[in-house]
């Protein structure tokens, strides 16, 4: 065994979480790995070490350390109330129990890290648990009480409204509060001077266009479809449809090498790759989810206290890409 190595798509089969996450981890560090050319390989004996260190996470993340939970699927059990479970094992630390002062946010953007960082200086007592996962998922674990915040930038044609009409939907019963984090500008990443000439949502059906997907459940995906079903372009005539990544960065990446003509994702992760060009097509509201219920609780009134805080905008505005107007506006209830 100690001599078998894994691609990082065979680590996140075992795992059963995203390859994305698996990158994630290594360049965390929190997985060790090497490069053959330009892929990653992990030896069996690291793999095993991270699975050891995880197991024993939950006793040793007071140090102020985040943990990453997987995609949707691996989540924390509910009870019968639908509530998260504390005291059974947790399918992300095997052998373990998650503890009861614990807050799981889900969600992709770098600026939730920032968030977190802020909650945790805080409640350092607090073991704040990350999940990577898309909109609609993290609506889906909100409900059954797998997650307490969650974020989400989901897109309705019919209303051209952002948000409310899903999470009245998938929260039935539930009341909920929609409480705005940023704006930004979703769009097409192509190479550099765009040699294609892509600029509108109908350039995705022609058959010279090689397109890179993002995963179903993401608010990119769900922008995709309802833009593809509003100019009468069929999924099939889309030439990498199916070609799915699980993140804009991946996505951009894929562009940036050559392996795709275009690609649909925020302006931030475009900004990051000097290769590529942006083409704006569509400013997306990116919001907070949060039950009702929970926000009297001291952990949810720190997050909204942060949210409107000068340091948290002058922080968040710092790093470009982002439209923070609305930053800690309460955008909806439901």
């Amino acid at each position: 065994m100690s001599n078998v190595t894994y691609t990082p798509e065979e680590v996140a089969s075992i795992l059963k979480i995203s390859k994305f996450t698996v990158y994630e981890m290594i360049k965390r560090g929190d997985l060790s790995a090497y490069r053959i050319g330009r892929k990653f390989r992990i030896e069996s004996a690291d793999l095993e070490n991270y699975i050891r260190r995880s197991k024993g996470d939950c006793s040793t993340s007071s140090s102020g350390n985040t943990i990453n939970l997987p995609l949707s699927g691996d989540a924390p059990p509910s009870g019968p109330d639908g509530r998260e479970k504390t005291t059974d094992t947790h399918p992300a630390f095997p052998g373990s129990t998650l503890p009861d002062q614990s807050l799981v946010i889900c969600g992709q953007d770098i600026i939730l890290d920032i968030l977190t960082r802020h909650l945790h200086k805080q409640f350092p007592q607090v073991l704040f648990l990350r999940q990577y996962s898309g909109s609609l998922d993290g609506l889906i674990a909100l409900y059954r009480g797998q997650a307490n915040v969650v974020t989400t930038h989901l897109w309705d044609s019919d209303t051209n409204e952002y948000n409310i009409p899903y999470v009245r939907r998938l929260l039935p019963g539930h009341p909920a509060c929609i409480i705005n984090l940023v704006y930004r500008m979703e769009g097409f990443y192509v190479a550099k001077g765009n040699p294609r000439k892509i600029f509108t949502w109908s350039d995705l059906g022609r058959s010279d266009i090689r397109f890179v997907n993002r995963e179903r459940g993401s608010g990119a995906r769900v922008l995709l479809d309802e833009q593809l079903r509003l100019a009468h372009i069929p999924h099939h005539s889309v030439r990498g449809y199916e070609d799915e990544e699980m993140s804009h960065m991946a996505v951009a990446s894929r562009v940036a090498r050559g392996e795709a003509d275009v690609g649909l994702g925020i302006e931030k992760a475009a900004m990051q790759v000097s290769s590529l060009d942006f083409v704006p097509l569509h400013k997306e509201r990116y919001d907070l989810v949060i039950r009702k219920e929970d926000l009297v609780k001291p952990h949810f009134q720190a997050l909204l206290s942060i949210l409107n805080s000068e340091v948290f905008h002058n922080e968040v505005a710092g790093i470009g890409g982002y439209d923070i107007t609305d930053m800690g506006k309460i955008m909806g209830e439901v």
